[in-house]
Formats: structure tokens, sequence, C-alpha cells
């Protein structure tokens, strides 16, 4: 595990997940609530991802080249910013529009249905 992600499972749950995670997940709240498009996230991620791995490089001796680590770290940091993106932006379109709109799941909505 530790040739995939260039580090210790420890670090990568402490740095990637909890961390830069958090960074993420703001990165795709502030992104829907300023109405920003889905595929700005991804230059965003790529940043982060950069992040990560020069603070696990620097902080815990972890590689600083490694494609796969880059890769996988910047997947998850991408996957927990499209979670924040699309929940933010649900909650935003309810609360805009309630006559329009009814929560359908936690991740979508649907037109209210008409009397």
């Amino acid at each position: 595990m530790e040739e995939i992600l260039g580090t210790s499972l420890p670090v990568f749950i402490g740095l990637t997940l909890f961390v830069m995670g958090f960074c993420a997940y703001m990165t795709g709240v502030a992104l829907a609530k300023t109405w920003r498009q889905v595929w700005q996230a991804l230059p965003y991620c790529l940043l982060l991802g950069f992040a990560d791995r020069f603070l696990v490089w620097s902080l815990f001796g972890g590689e600083l080249l490694l494609f796969s680590g880059y890769l996988v770290h910047t997947a998850l940091l991408l996957l927990i910013c499209l979670f924040a993106y699309r929940t933010t932006y649900v909650r935003q379109m309810l609360t805009q529009y309630p006559w329009l709109y009814e929560r359908s799941g936690l991740l979508n909505w649907r037109e209210k249905k008409s009397l």
C-alpha cells in the first residue's frame, strides 16, 4: 500500500483525508455558493493534489514525485470536492426556488407536482 500511496496509511488518513479533504470540501462549497460550473473543481483539485504531495514529502518524508500517489490522492480530493459541490448546489436550488423544486434524495431535486 505504501508503494502506491507514497506514504504510510496513518499519514494518508490524517493529512490527505482529514486536512486536505476539508480543503477540498470547502472548495466544493465555495464553488457551489458562487454558482460556478462544476468543471472548475478539476483545476482546484489538481492544485490541492500538488499541495498534498508536497506536504507529505516535506512533513513526513514521503515520495514527492510518485505519480500513483498523486493520482490516488487527487482522485480522492476530487470526489470529496464534487460531493460537497453537489450537496451545496442542491441545497441552494431548494432554498432559492422553493416553489419550483423539492428534494429528491441527497444529491438531486425534482420539479414540484402541480395540484
